[in-house]
């Protein structure tokens, strides 16, 4: 089975989010099963060219309404994946970042899903090399599930599947319809997209017309069908319910393995641990200048400093905690300007046991991990998230709230003897919430160790890695092929 994913990120080329982990680990997985699973992405002006040997294979010209533009593909193996960067001069090749404004992000892209579906006829030219399954990701390749119904006519493209991936609703391209006219695409009458007036929203053009649709959490499946997560979506996604699968992503378990990772100073596991792993918070307290000690918990965060990640709840619970708990709290991250200043000024305010590092390091990202004792994750939403992943597999406990795929991978402790749980879970989206739920961390910190080291352990041993999630993704495409194809199955 040939399977082609087309997105606007995947590490390790371009990376914002979780789109782009997810498209750069889950074609591996697939490939490791048995599928010849590729990847297409926008040739950005900032790709490190010599340092993954991108070379160009072939150029085209492609016409559209507007005139005749010269398409460049370029290609690289990474991991043993196949790569291919479109080049289309002015829409990508001198970037410095993926994402622009929505002026300009919204042509430009609907250019890359056009194409994409170009490419992949030449690549059958050239290559002998055609998919059975176009993968699509989030609002940017939405249109492609519609491109493909409209090129139906043709024995070849009438074949071909489509796939949609979810990973966060509240971007959805929409009000393109002045540029999808100017490109010259068909109306789209899908009557659901008409009778919402939906038919200029990428991501619901995408969800209307795709074979079938999935999230990254089997939660977050549940929450876009209603409105409160849906944005305005939830009445077209509760149409395709039959078709709507939550997977939850899994996570690079050879790159994120404290057994092995370079950026840590002492390495263990889950049998180890408890012996292995202080040298690690030793070593975060020096790197953000607070006091050596065992005895303090370390509370941390690693996140994009925005509302949906909660810090409207993280700030002032914080503050209410540092006034005069004997914790100290270490945070890493960058986003909204005014969360930034608040973030930067928690960190002043309580020097003595706080440290704030606006902006990004992966290195530091790691050391968190393997070196604070309880990690925040206070999300008003969370399509699936990987920093509760990432704590767990380095043995620090998540905080989370019980949102999308936050509550698909983080068992609440049982308040007892911890043969239950692997972190703490709570509801309501108020700080006074986090504050008490921080509050019942702290005393099972202090007064019951026993039962967080149980959970250390078992949040270490849980498995994230993809070849689940990759299974549960054959079964996905087998059922769009079967619904295109009609009798067709697939078997490894």
């Amino acid at each position: 089975m040939n399977v082609l994913f087309v997105s606007a990120e995947a590490a390790p080329f371009a990376k914002v989010g979780g789109l782009a982990d997810v498209v750069g680990s889950l074609p591996g997985a697939l490939r490791r099963l048995g599928l010849d699973a590729r990847v297409m992405l926008p040739y950005y002006g900032f790709l490190d060219s010599e340092r993954y040997h991108i070379t160009p294979v072939f150029s085209f010209l492609f016409p559209r309404r507007t005139g005749t533009t010269s398409v460049q593909v370029y290609s690289t193996t990474y991991q043993d994946v196949p790569y291919y960067f479109i080049q289309g001069w002015p829409f990508f090749g001198d970037e410095r970042e993926v994402y622009s404004t929505w002026e300009w992000d919204v042509p430009r892209f609907l250019f890359f899903n056009q194409v994409a579906m170009a490419t992949a006829w030449e690549l059958r030219q050239s290559q002998d090399w055609f998919p059975d399954v176009l993968h699509v990701n989030d609002w940017h390749t939405g249109l492609i599930p519609f491109l493909l119904e409209e090129s139906r006519y043709d024995p070849v493209w009438a074949q071909v599947s489509s796939v949609l991936s979810i990973h966060n609703l509240a971007y959805q391209g929409d009000h393109a319809g002045g540029w999808l006219w100017e490109l010259g695409v068909p109306g789209r009458h899908q009557p659901d997209l008409v009778y919402q007036d939906l038919t200029d929203n990428l991501m619901a053009i995408g969800i209307a017309y795709s074979d079938m649709l999935t999230t990254v959490s089997p939660r977050y499946a549940t929450e876009i069908r209603y409105p409160y997560m849906g944005y305005g979506l939830d009445s077209l996604i509760r149409v395709r319910v039959n078709d709507l699968v939550g997977i939850l992503n899994g996570m690079d378990t050879v790159a994120m393995n404290p057994e092995t990772d370079p950026f840590i100073v002492s390495h263990y596991n889950a049998d180890t641990f408890l012996e292995k792993r202080p040298p690690n918070k030793h070593q975060l307290q020096r790197d953000f200048d607070l006091e050596t000690r065992d005895n303090v918990p370390v509370l941390a965060v690693v996140t994009r400093l925005v509302k949906q990640k909660g810090i409207d709840l993280l700030i002032p619970a914080l503050r209410r905690l540092l006034v005069n708990t004997d914790v100290q709290f270490i945070g890493l991250g960058s986003g909204e300007p005014h969360y930034d200043r608040q973030f930067s000024q928690l960190g002043q305010d309580f020097s003595w046991r706080a440290r704030t590092y606006i902006g990004y390091n992966a290195a530091l990202a790691q050391r968190i991990y393997a070196g604070c004792d309880l990690f925040l994750m206070p999300s008003h939403y969370e399509p699936c998230g990987i920093g509760q992943m990432l704590a767990m597999r380095y043995g620090a406990l998540p905080l989370v709230r019980e949102t999308g795929g936050l509550a698909d991978t983080v068992t609440n402790y049982d308040d007892g003897s911890g043969e239950v749980g692997t972190g703490f879970v709570f509801q309501w989206e108020e700080a006074d919430a986090l504050y008490h739920t921080i509050r019942w961390a702290l005393d099972v910190y202090h007064h019951r160790r026993d039962a967080w080291q149980r959970m250390q352990r078992r949040a270490m041993l849980v498995d994230f890695s993809w070849e689940n999630s990759a299974r549960q993704y054959i079964d996905v495409y087998r059922k769009a092929l079967i619904k295109r194809r009609g009798g067709f199955s697939w078997q490894k």
